[in-house]
């Protein structure tokens, strides 16, 4: 398969799956937000709050298998991975907004993740997120006249992305983990069971704040691992 036909097939397949996605949500806010969605979330159903956990772990495995099948190399893989979750994310978005008019701004609190733990944060970081994705992808797919195919990152690029992902990902839980500390230290005895730790919690939460400082840096971080990448190109020819 020529790759433009194979980029456009991949693509279309991430749209679908960010309407798909953003149907399932259109669902649970007729369901449980009928006038419409704000913090605390309302408690569900444990089986169904198990049920949207492995929805959840799903996605990850359906980008995962669409993205080995796309290329021959692991980092092609990677970078296709990337693709196709920048696109879903942010396609999620836009088919929210045109089927719920929702989120106001790019600044609307979000529930972003629920693995390992709650993910929060408003529109706009997760947009950026897929963005810097978009571009590190193309940096490494990419094949233009007179640079070096990428088919293999340096070690202190991928310390710049691993240690950037976990800055960004700790600005995402940042907020529910000390939340979810503070809850521990006042609910009597100190112990939670299953229902308290999946129900319980997160129905009490309300997003405080968050640390776009953090967040900043993790992002800055990926941005010069994607400008190693495209120097190393560049140079190397």
């Amino acid at each position: 398969m020529q790759q433009y036909t194979k980029t456009i097939w991949i693509v279309f397949f991430a749209i679908a799956m960010g309407y798909l996605e953003s149907s399932v949500v259109v669902y649970l806010r007729a369901l449980y937000y009928p006038e419409g969605f704000n913090f605390p979330m309302k408690a569900m159903a444990t089986n169904l709050a198990v049920t949207e956990l492995f929805r959840e772990a799903a996605t990850i495995i359906m980008i995962l298998s669409v993205s080995v099948l796309a290329a021959k190399r692991w980092l092609h893989r990677f970078a296709w991975f990337l693709v196709i979750f920048a696109v879903w994310d942010s396609m999620y978005y836009v088919f929210l907004k045109m089927l719920l008019g929702w989120p106001d701004s790019f600044f609307t609190t979000d529930i972003l993740f629920l693995l390992p733990s709650m993910w929060t944060g408003p529109v706009l970081a997760p947009i950026i997120n897929s963005l810097t994705m978009m571009l590190l992808a193309w940096v490494i797919l990419t094949e233009r006249l007179g640079s070096t195919p990428v088919y293999r990152l340096l070690g202190r690029v991928w310390i710049l992305l691993l240690s950037g992902t976990m800055i960004v990902l700790i600005a995402y839980m940042k907020d529910f983990a000390g939340y979810a500390l503070d809850f521990r230290q006042s609910f009597p005895g100190g112990k939670l069971n299953w229902d308290q730790l999946m129900l319980l919690m997160p129905s009490q939460f309300v997003p405080r704040s968050f640390d776009w400082l953090l967040f900043c840096f993790g992002i800055s971080m990926h941005l010069a691992a994607i400008f190693l990448v495209y120097t190393k190109r560049t140079n190397v020819s």
